[in-house]
This record gives C-alpha cells, sequence and structure tokens, in this order.
C-alpha cells in the first residue's frame, strides 16, 4: 500500500524547502513573479522601441533632419524645418501611433471574441461599413476632403458592427463565435457589393475611395487627429476594461456564467470597442491591413493567453509596427515613399505565413 504524505513530510526525501521557511514563496508563486517581471520587462522595451520609432519617424523621410536640428525644429516651427516637422511629419506619427495602437487592440478582441485565429477587422464588416459610408458620401453629398467624410466612415463602421451583432444574435444560441463570423461574412459581402456598384456610377467616388482604399498615414491636418482623439481613447479605455470578460469567456460561456461574468454584456461591450477602434483608425488612415491579424499572435506569444497582458502588448507593438513600415516605405523609394498599408501587405503576409507554420500560433 502506498502512504500519503503531507506537505513537508519528513519522510519524503524531496520535502519542499519552501514549506520549512514560511517566508519563502512556493514555486508557484514564483513562477507567477518571474512570469510578471518578463511581462513588464516586455512592455518596457516595447515602449522604447515605440519611442525610437517615433524618433525616427520625425528623422527620416525625402529629407534627411540631424538630431539635433529635429529637436530645434520642435521648438521653432516658423524655419524650414519646422514646417516640415510640425505639418508634415509630427501629425504623421501621432496617426501611426494612435492608428496602429487601435488596430493591434482592436485584432486582439476580435480574435479573443470570435475565437478565430485568422480573424480581422473585415470579419465584422467593419472596414466594409466604413468604405461604404465614405462613397455615400462622396457620392450624394459630393464630399471628398477626409476631415469632411471622416464622421461618415466612423458612423458607417459603428452601423456595421451593430448590424453583424443584432444579426448574430438571433436564435436561440445568441452572439457565438460561428454566428457571429457567419454574419460579419454575409453582411461584408453584401456592403462590398453595394460599394462597388457605387464605385462603378460615379467617377469622382472612384477615385476618392481608390485614394482611401490604399491605406496612408499621411496626414497633414491635425484637427483630423484632434477630432478623432477622443473616440480612440474610449475605444482603447473599453478595450483593456475587457479583458477579464475575455479571460473568462476564453473558459466557455457557461464557465464564464458561473463564475459571474455576464455574457452578454461582455461580448457587446468587445464588439463596441472593436468597431470604435477600427471606426476610428480607418476614418483617418484608410483600411490599413495585417495589423489586426499579425499583432496579437506576436503578442500572444510574448505575452501569453491573459488578456490583461496580451491586449496592452498588442497595442504597443500595434504602433510600432504601422511606424517602423511606414518609415522603411519612406527610405525603399526616395525620394517618394510606399504607402504604409502597400507595405504591410507586401511584409505581413509572408511573415504571417512564416509565423503560422513555424509556430502553430493559429491555435486560440
Amino acid at each position: 500500500m502506498s502512504r500519503s504524505v503531507t506537505v513537508g513530510d519528513p519522510h519524503r526525501p524531496d520535502a519542499d524547502r519552501a514549506d520549512a521557511d514560511p517566508l519563502a514563496g512556493t514555486p508557484d508563486e514564483d513562477g507567477i513573479a518571474a512570469r510578471r517581471r518578463r511581462r513588464l520587462a516586455g512592455l518596457g522595451a516595447l515602449a522604447a522601441l515605440l519611442v525610437l520609432s517615433a524618433l525616427l519617424s520625425l528623422l527620416i523621410g525625402a529629407k534627411l533632419i540631424p538630431p539635433a536640428e529635429v529637436w530645434t525644429a520642435l521648438w521653432h516651427p516658423d524655419t524650414a524645418n519646422g514646417i516640415v516637422i510640425h505639418d508634415l511629419r509630427l501629425p504623421r506619427t501621432w496617426a501611426g501611433v494612435l492608428a496602429g495602437a487601435a488596430l493591434g487592440l482592436a485584432g486582439a478582441l476580435l480574435q479573443g471574441h470570435t475565437r478565430n485565429p485568422i480573424a480581422a477587422p473585415s470579419i465584422l464588416g467593419i472596414t466594409q461599413g466604413a468604405g461604404l459610408a465614405v462613397v455615400l458620401a462622396v457620392f450624394t453629398l459630393g464630399i471628398t476632403t477626409m476631415l469632411g467624410f471622416i464622421w461618415f466612415s466612423f458612423g458607417g463602421a459603428l452601423l456595421a458592427a451593430l448590424a453583424v451583432f443584432a444579426v448574430g444574435s438571433i436564435g436561440r444560441g445568441g452572439a457565438t463565435p460561428v454566428a457571429l463570423a457567419l454574419a460579419g461574412a454575409a453582411i461584408s459581402a453584401l456592403l462590398q457589393a453595394v460599394t462597388s456598384a457605387l464605385v462603378l456610377l460615379d467617377r469622382q467616388s472612384l477615385d476618392t475611395y481608390r485614394f482611401w482604399k490604399v491605406g496612408s498615414i499621411a496626414v497633414t491636418d491635425t484637427a483630423l487627429i484632434w477630432q478623432v482623439l477622443p473616440f480612440l481613447l474610449f475605444g482603447l479605455v473599453l478595450g483593456l476594461a475587457n479583458a477579464a470578460g475575455l479571460n473568462a469567456l476564453s473558459l466557455g460561456e457557461d464557465v464564464a456564467r458561473s463564475l459571474g461574468h455576464h455574457v452578454g454584456w461582455s461580448r457587446a461591450a468587445g464588439i463596441a470597442a472593436i468597431a470604435v477602434l477600427v471606426g476610428s483608425a480607418v476614418a483617418m488612415c484608410g483600411p490599413i491591413g495585417f495589423v489586426g491579424l499579425i499583432v496579437p499572435h506576436v503578442a500572444r506569444f510574448l505575452a501569453g493567453a491573459d488578456h490583461r497582458w496580451l491586449l496592452p502588448f498588442s497595442a504597443l507593438m500595434g504602433s510600432c509596427l504601422v511606424l517602423l513600415a511606414d518609415i522603411v516605405g519612406r527610405i525603399v523609394a526616395r525620394p517618394s515613399e510606399i504607402q504604409v498599408g502597400v507595405m504591410l501587405a507586401m511584409v505581413g503576409a509572408p511573415f504571417f505565413i512564416a509565423l503560422v507554420r513555424r509556430r502553430k500560433l493559429v491555435r486560440l
């Protein structure tokens, strides 16, 4: 017969030393503390990379400006370099930081709520809703400036997300991941078809939509950023607050309910955060792809599956990715440039394929 032993049993040769010393941590506690230190170090490294990327974004362009002159230009906007920094590169850098954080966080939320490892903002029709709203603004009202149709793009994204959530909630099962994915695919196809039809009817709509469709952070109007900023901040706060609900939902809806979480409210808050984040980013910069698809997988590899860490990792990593892709686009085609949406498509597709094949990160 085997004899049961208790922790610290003197007859057990491998008795835990932690039990002999009440001040020492258990192995589990030590492991948790070590993981927390690694994650904090990872956040610090990403924050440092973001600062470096922002500095490079101010330095590099059609004209290289030395760091000392950039510092001087920041305090003297009336000089030649000051005009370049304040009117062109500084708004562009802010747009990259905000759009990247929004898309990275939205991608993590989207993959978590749909339980779909290849989910992207287009899976819920958000991008298509924003695109249709832009075309309608040009086609019906003749609006051609970004500042003019930003509200249409934002409203279209919100309405598309609400429509997907409403359609996906029909039935006894409610807004399940499969129902949301199917509703998103159907509504996305419908919105894209209507957009294509309107674009073919009006050349002005085609020209405006084609420029917006590429995806670019080359924002020169600071007023545009200030208009989008409150919505982006609200979406970031709402998305980060959704971490606890996502952790519970990852265990299954029945387990989440048994733990006291309201599944419907958690999903509604998550969908609202996704709509606000993607709608704002798309309205400001156009549909920039691959950020919401790639970033959550890399963040999950570095931070683990805990959404309390995964979400801030995704936001910081999204900002870094967009800024670095934009910088590379300025370098490879100098004195011209390649838009960030094109660069991310060129680099993101093979990178994501290699990531999936080597790390098998598609399993959530």
